[in-house]
């Protein structure tokens, strides 16, 4: 039940970023010996001019230095790609909850095979804003997945 709503969480992110002419991808870090959500971001690489500033960075920059991240979860509107992957490893996140995978496919099999649990939720709202997004803005899209396919 706590992933239903901590990903609403981390649509309301996604939502901020569209609003403000960005990439719908939002992400919440939690806390999971207290279920406390300690940073949230959202995709800002428009926003900032920043192309390394995707949702899972800006939330995880937003947390701020701990000495270990071992016992966080990771929320995430989109799947992460292999930046945000990377990075999630290198933290040592434990655990990563996933809105959708429909628009961008990222990179469960690689966060897998390091050891991260991958909870993928096929959200209908976190689905539908991306869409939304991709007919609005295909070249924006296009850019932030560095010209890769779709899926």
């Amino acid at each position: 039940m706590n992933d239903k709503i901590y990903m609403q969480q981390a649509l309301a992110e996604a939502q901020k970023s569209h609003d403000s002419g960005g990439v719908p991808v939002g992400s919440i870090l939690v806390d999971n010996e207290n279920n406390k959500i300690i940073g949230r971001g959202y995709n800002q690489r428009v926003q900032q001019s920043d192309p390394i500033a995707h949702g899972e960075m800006d939330c995880i920059r937003n947390a701020g230095r701990r000495s270990h991240y071992n016992n966080t979860t990771l929320y995430t509107t989109l799947s992460p790609c292999m930046m945000c992957s990377g990075t999630i490893i290198q933290f040592g996140i434990k655990r990563v909850v996933i809105g959708e995978n429909k628009n961008f496919e990222g990179n469960i099999p690689f966060l897998k095979e390091h050891g991260v649990e991958v909870e993928l939720l096929n959200d209908a709202d976190c689905i539908a804003l991306m869409e939304k997004f991709i007919k609005e803005k295909p070249e924006l899209w296009f850019e932030d997945i560095a010209g890769r396919e779709r899926v």
